[in-house]
């Protein structure tokens, strides 16, 4: 367990002398290590605060402002549900609904238990003439419904299987 702290915390040593340990550049800072482990730990907030010579609380707050940090774990896949305008006109919020169902998740639990899937509702993905869109990682998804959804779910999960 030791061993894996030490690693954990010898990758975040490494972005931050790659910055040169600048509190100038927290935002890059923060952006290498939630590339590195998917979010933002706390512990590793509170380690960069501390190596940049800056309270956890400024660290904290670039982190929550910017709606591209999470502080959750995420699952592999992040699904995106649009809701804009023209998603929204073509029933975006059934497909989220069925998608909740399915992976039992909801407006307060966004991430499956097995940690595969990931669920965000997004004010636009500027694609309105595919709506309505889903978004899978950097995949996009136009003119979807509830059987599409589903049945790309079930394709994801036949990968997964197939990699086990």
């Amino acid at each position: 367990m030791a061993n894996d702290l030490s690693v954990k915390f010898d990758r975040v040593c490494a972005v931050l002398d790659k910055y040169e340990r600048s509190p100038h550049k927290l935002i890059p800072i923060l952006q290498e290590i939630q590339a590195e482990y998917a979010y933002l730990p706390e512990d590793i907030m509170t380690y960069v605060a501390t190596a940049l010579g800056v309270s956890p609380g400024s660290v904290f707050g670039v982190a929550t402002f910017y709606a591209h940090f999470t502080l959750e774990p995420k699952g592999k896949y992040v699904i995106k549900v649009c809701d804009g305008t023209a998603c929204h006109v073509k029933k975006s919020e059934e497909i989220l609904k069925a998608l909740e169902a399915e992976l039992g998740l909801s407006a307060k639990k966004k991430t499956s238990d097995d940690m595969l899937f990931t669920l965000e509702t997004v004010a636009c993905l500027g694609a309105c003439g595919l709506a309505p869109v889903v978004v899978v990682n950097e995949d996009v998804y136009g003119s979807m419904t509830k059987e599409k959804t589903a049945a790309l779910l079930q394709k994801i999960r036949e990968e997964e299987k197939a990699h086990v």
